[in-house]
């Protein structure tokens, strides 16, 4: 399992969706979906960040048990063969919703796509400086001339500079190494030092799983604004759609009943095509998740979003800190 991570999760059953990447097929909804005022569902098209992941539990147990098809919604979820496909897509208009970060919408909207940030899935952080408990790092200041691997371009850079700047290091002081995929992997075999970016509820518990348990430091007790780690996109002329509205409702339901209903809802996460999820690390992962949902996803904390947005210009990442209601809204009611 050594390079197994929620970035390399198996994928599942697909379905062909035109212009898309390949789709997981979701279970049945257990009661059809009321009538809309044409007389059908709406439908809806999700194109996840990933493959089905604990990180999507809300998604799914909204579509397993019943939520969506409550809210008159038909939605199909949509797991992409490129990560990067979801932003350009649905700023396309060949989605309607996409799984992104909080941390790349900021610069997707500075590089001119029309996206707006609609609802939170993961209202936390996730990424995390790891080590391991029983290597050499002890401290942030230990890394000095070490090797940290990253997999994902673009946050890497200022994300150290800012972490090892609270000990008066940068990232001129260590050496980046691009590890792709192979976070953990690559902290195992000793080709790095610490590895940044893996999730707090993935790689943590690979590494102990694997028997090289990890020691975390968190970015945003050591400089980094909070953020929201996953949130939900839609194209920005989509934002006073109800259907939208009728989506995060549904979600909202679900992720409190998850709350509620822990076995229940892992049972529905495991159900049919997704039983090759059942493994030690997804449940661990599954239940470390929980707290960590956005309870009212809907919900929209403009002081998170600016403040980033300003942490980002300060730094150069973007040319300047634009309207709010040009990159985040919150849905009007239904």
């Amino acid at each position: 399992m050594t390079s197994l991570t929620r970035r390399a999760l198996p994928g599942l059953a697909a379905l062909a969706l035109p212009g898309l990447a390949q789709a997981q097929s979701p279970a049945p909804a257990p009661a059809p979906a009321p009538a809309t005022a044409g007389g059908a569902p709406a439908k809806l098209t999700l194109l996840l960040d990933w493959f089905v992941n604990p990180d999507h539990a809300p998604i799914v147990v909204a579509q397993e048990g019943g939520f969506f098809a409550r809210a008159g919604l038909e939605v199909r979820m949509i797991a992409p063969a490129d990560p990067n496909d979801p932003p350009r897509l649905v700023a396309a208009k060949q989605a309607d919703l996409g799984v992104y970060y909080q941390k790349n919408l900021h610069l997707a909207v500075d590089q001119g796509l029309p996206l707006a940030r609609v609802g939170t899935l993961v209202a936390t952080p996730l990424s995390t400086l790891t080590v391991l408990r029983d290597g050499p790092i002890r401290s942030l200041a230990d890394l000095r001339g070490k090797r940290i691997g990253f997999s994902t371009a673009g946050f890497e850079e200022i994300a150290i500079d800012t972490i090892l700047g609270t000990v008066g290091l940068s990232s001129r002081d260590v050496r980046l190494v691009n590890v792709n995929f192979g976070l953990s992997s690559a902290l195992m075999a000793g080709q790095v030092e610490a590895i940044l970016g893996g999730f707090r509820n993935f790689e943590l518990h690979q590494l102990e799983i694997e028997g090289r348990p990890g020691r975390a430091f968190y970015p945003e007790q050591h400089g980094m604004p909070i953020y929201d780690e996953l949130i939900y996109v839609a194209h920005r002329d989509r934002a006073q759609d109800p259907a939208l509205r009728r989506f995060m409702d549904a979600l909202e339901g679900a992720t409190t009943f998850l709350v509620n209903n822990y076995e229940e809802s892992w049972r529905m996460f495991i159900a049919g095509q997704r039983r090759e999820l059942d493994n030690e690390l997804n449940r661990r992962a599954f239940r470390d998740t929980l707290n960590r949902f956005a309870l009212s996803p809907a919900a929209l904390d403009a002081n998170r979003y600016q403040r980033f947005a300003r942490f980002l210009a300060e730094r150069k990442m973007i040319r300047a800190v634009p309207p709010l209601a040009r990159y985040a809204v919150e849905l009007p009611p239904a």
